[in-house]
């Protein structure tokens, strides 16, 4: 089945989303794009990648696309798309020493880069921890282990009084279902742990990581924005006999993280679980996870169909005949207008920014240009699925695509390309893809 290509990426004349206030951007991750592995300490992806068979390419992150090297081309690129806001996250390993102490050099390329960012009047989206943990501290079990959470605060401390001044807007953790889920619960990610024990523990630790990071920046910068960004992958039913597994994988991949977040409780799902599997929770830990955010980030890339099982469980169900990206997920905007207007209907929400969204497809770059017209065709739908959530109350704030450009796809390597530009790895040249010129001629024409 083919997508149906726009020529262009358009909203509404009368769109919310063509309004100033609304913000738009791109975003990145440390470890995906920023090379220079000799320069911090090691990660839980480092070690990953050195496993036989973890990454499909059995590429790693040493390299990537050299942007410790070449920031300063890659922030006049971001400049050039006219966007109103980069998101990035601090590589741990890269800014701290093993004693817990600062890297000078870690920190000044992001001081640098900061500063570089807001000459140019682009805002910052800070993320301090997008999944590379540094190794000596999953040596000492990782988010299994409860001083981690204490750990992430002591990082937080330190950075946010190093960048004082340069960032926008921090958010804590992102995706902590990847982190935990995909980590140490089915261990397709670092650090490829595979416990349900295991996986709940993590979730639980990383959310505790993510309270006691939030009272760190109210300290010390009451003045900045800050909230947590979750990944939203909507459950449906297989068939209308389903709607229990959906049901069930709603609250354990996704309702468990954002309800002990503005709720300080997890879905009643918890109770169900083995004794063996859940999570211990010390007494004042849900009040901590439930500290007030100024924000939610929303990742969304696609929905998925669940079915029962005969353990009265869920199993993910494959759907035939649809369109997918390169990743073989179903390409269904749709779901993410009905998710935004679920989540406002179920809690009451800060404002919403949906940090996340974007494909990976089947990039050729022939004769210099790479014409992506199906992603072209996902912005487009996926932007105007933003809008439709907007006119139904949803107080959406902005919008950042995924990613700026190519990079370390985790456990898929370098084979599946999500950027905006396109990254020859050979010479680290960078070429905008046709959704880059469409993305910056909406984004122009809405500055006009």
């Amino acid at each position: 089945m083919h997508l149906i290509v726009f020529k262009t990426i358009s909203l509404p004349p009368s769109s919310a989303l063509l309004k100033p206030q609304f913000t738009f951007g791109v975003a990145t991750a440390s470890f995906q794009i920023e090379g220079a592995r000799s320069a911090r300490l090691t990660s839980i992806w480092d070690t990953f990648c050195d496993q036989p068979g973890a990454i499909t390419d059995n590429s790693n992150g040493d390299t990537a696309c050299n942007h410790v090297e070449l920031w300063q081309q890659d922030i006049a690129m971001i400049a050039d798309l006219a966007v109103d806001a980069y998101r990035l996250s601090i590589s741990w390993p890269r800014v701290l020493h093993q004693d817990g102490s600062i890297n000078q050099q870690g920190i000044g390329f992001y001081r640098d880069l900061l500063t570089a960012l807001k000459a140019r009047n682009i805002k910052t989206y800070v993320t301090l921890y997008h999944w590379d943990l540094p190794q000596h501290l999953e040596d000492n079990g990782g988010w299994l282990n409860r001083d981690t959470a204490y750990a992430f605060a002591h990082y937080t401390d330190l950075v946010t009084k190093q960048l004082t001044g340069l960032v926008d807007s921090y958010a804590t953790l992102n995706e902590p279902f990847c982190s935990a889920y995909l980590g140490y619960e089915v261990g397709v990610h670092a650090p490829g742990i595979k416990s349900q024990q295991a996986g709940r523990q993590a979730a639980h630790h990383l959310l505790l990581a993510h309270g006691l990071a939030m009272q760190v920046l109210r300290a010390n910068c009451p003045n900045i924005e800050a909230g947590i960004v979750l990944n939203f992958s909507p459950a449906y039913p297989l068939t209308e006999n389903d709607t229990q597994a959906a049901l069930l994988a709603d609250q354990y991949h996704n309702q468990w993280y954002i309800k002990a977040v503005l709720e300080g409780q997890y879905p009643a799902l918890l109770n169900s679980l083995s004794s063996e599997v859940q999570p211990h929770i010390a007494a004042d830990d849900m009040a901590i996870i439930s500290q007030k955010i100024d924000f939610i980030g929303v990742n969304y890339y696609t929905r998925i169909h669940y079915q029962n099982t005969d353990d009265n469980w869920f199993a993910e169900a494959q759907i035939n005949n649809i369109a997918v990206t390169d990743m073989g997920w179903e390409v269904y905007p749709q779901g993410l207008t009905e998710l935004l207007i679920s989540l406002n209907e179920l809690y009451q929400l800060p404002k919403v920014y949906v940090t996340e969204n974007g494909a990976a497809m089947a990039d050729t770059l022939r004769d210099g240009q790479v014409l992506d017209t199906e992603r072209v065709s996902y912005y487009h739908t996926h932007l105007n699925a933003v809008h439709d959530a907007v006119e139904q109350g949803v107080d959406i704030q902005g919008y950042f695509a995924w990613s700026l450009m190519d990079n370390f796809e985790w456990a898929y390597g370098y084979e599946k390309r999500f950027g905006l530009v396109y990254v020859d790895y050979e010479n680290q040249q960078r070429i905008l893809k046709e959704s880059a010129i469409q993305y910056r001629a909406l984004l122009t024409q809405r500055k006009k």
